[in-house]
């Protein structure tokens, strides 16, 4: 039996209105399977090309908005904890305001989590600003124990593809802030907590790799939250000893790399597509 979802966007100063406007229509008006609500958060003040456009998609969409706006900037973490609350159904859709769903994604994913999972991810496909300039794609694992394993040194789903069931995310916590890495976080405690996970491999997801896109996965501040990361799920068991140390010395060792090697490292070892 159907039920109904609500569509989790956040947006903040830093999105560009027309990329904001293409990912709200591909996730709402274009879609096959329409969500039924959806909860549109606004992190902090924007600019105001940003503000027109948050206002025409709420004014020419064909479902209800709940704009939720937070006076001052929180990051995604809590801005995607004040969105939940305010989410009337307990399937949830997440979606960035930078990238574009494919018209069937809902339509294939939802009915996943209907039949009992509580996290559905996607495969992706990254491109440039040109829609047909796609430069990588993302494969993961679809098998629930290979999910298992694989999220012990990567996480496993792509934060903006995922259709989750909210309970489950509050059976695990919720959204914590983690530097920036929240989202792999949240998802190992799910995992860890017993939530019922898979993923589709079909790209249903198009994500857009501006400029320094590998850049911004280096540097100390990469490197200091990969290492809360890592006590993070040290300390909860999520991780053996041995996996900790092998992921602070392979995934460590990624953040100081130069970018051309990270960037194929990233496509040929964690995309898995080729470089």
């Amino acid at each position: 039996m159907s039920e109904k979802f609500t569509l989790l966007m956040p947006v903040y100063r830093g999105d560009d209105a027309a990329h904001f406007t293409k990912a709200f229509s591909s996730s709402v008006t274009a879609q096959t399977r329409r969500p039924d609500e959806v909860v549109l958060v606004q992190d902090g003040p924007v600019g105001a090309a940003l503000d027109d456009a948050i206002l025409a998609a709420i004014d020419g969409s064909p479902v209800s908005v709940v704009h939720h706006r937070i006076a001052e900037n929180v990051g995604l973490a809590h801005a995607l904890s004040e969105g939940l609350a305010r989410c009337a159904h307990d399937i949830v859709a997440r979606m960035d305001a930078d990238d574009i769903s494919l018209p069937e994604r809902f339509a294939k994913q939802v009915p996943l989590v209907e039949s009992g999972l509580d996290l559905v991810g996607t495969g992706m496909l990254e491109f440039l600003d040109d829609v047909g300039s796609i430069v990588g794609r993302r494969v993961p694992r679809t098998d629930a124990d290979d999910i298992a394993r694989y999220a012990r040194f990567h996480d496993p789903f792509s934060h903006p593809t995922v259709v989750y069931r909210r309970s489950a995310v509050e059976q695990a916590g919720g959204y914590l802030p983690l530097g920036l890495m929240e989202d792999y976080w949240l998802f190992a405690r799910m995992i860890d907590s017993g939530a019922a996970v898979g993923n589709l491999a079909e790209p249903l997801v198009m994500y857009r790799v501006g400029a320094g896109a590998y850049a911004r996965r280096g540097g100390r501040a990469q490197w200091a939250s990969e290492r809360q990361l890592q006590r993070a799920l040290r300390s909860i068991e999520f991780t053996t000893r041995w996996q900790y140390l092998r992921n602070i010395g392979v995934r460590g060792a990624y953040r100081f790399v130069p970018e051309p090697v990270r960037r194929m490292a990233y496509r040929r070892f964690i995309a898995g597509t080729p470089a």
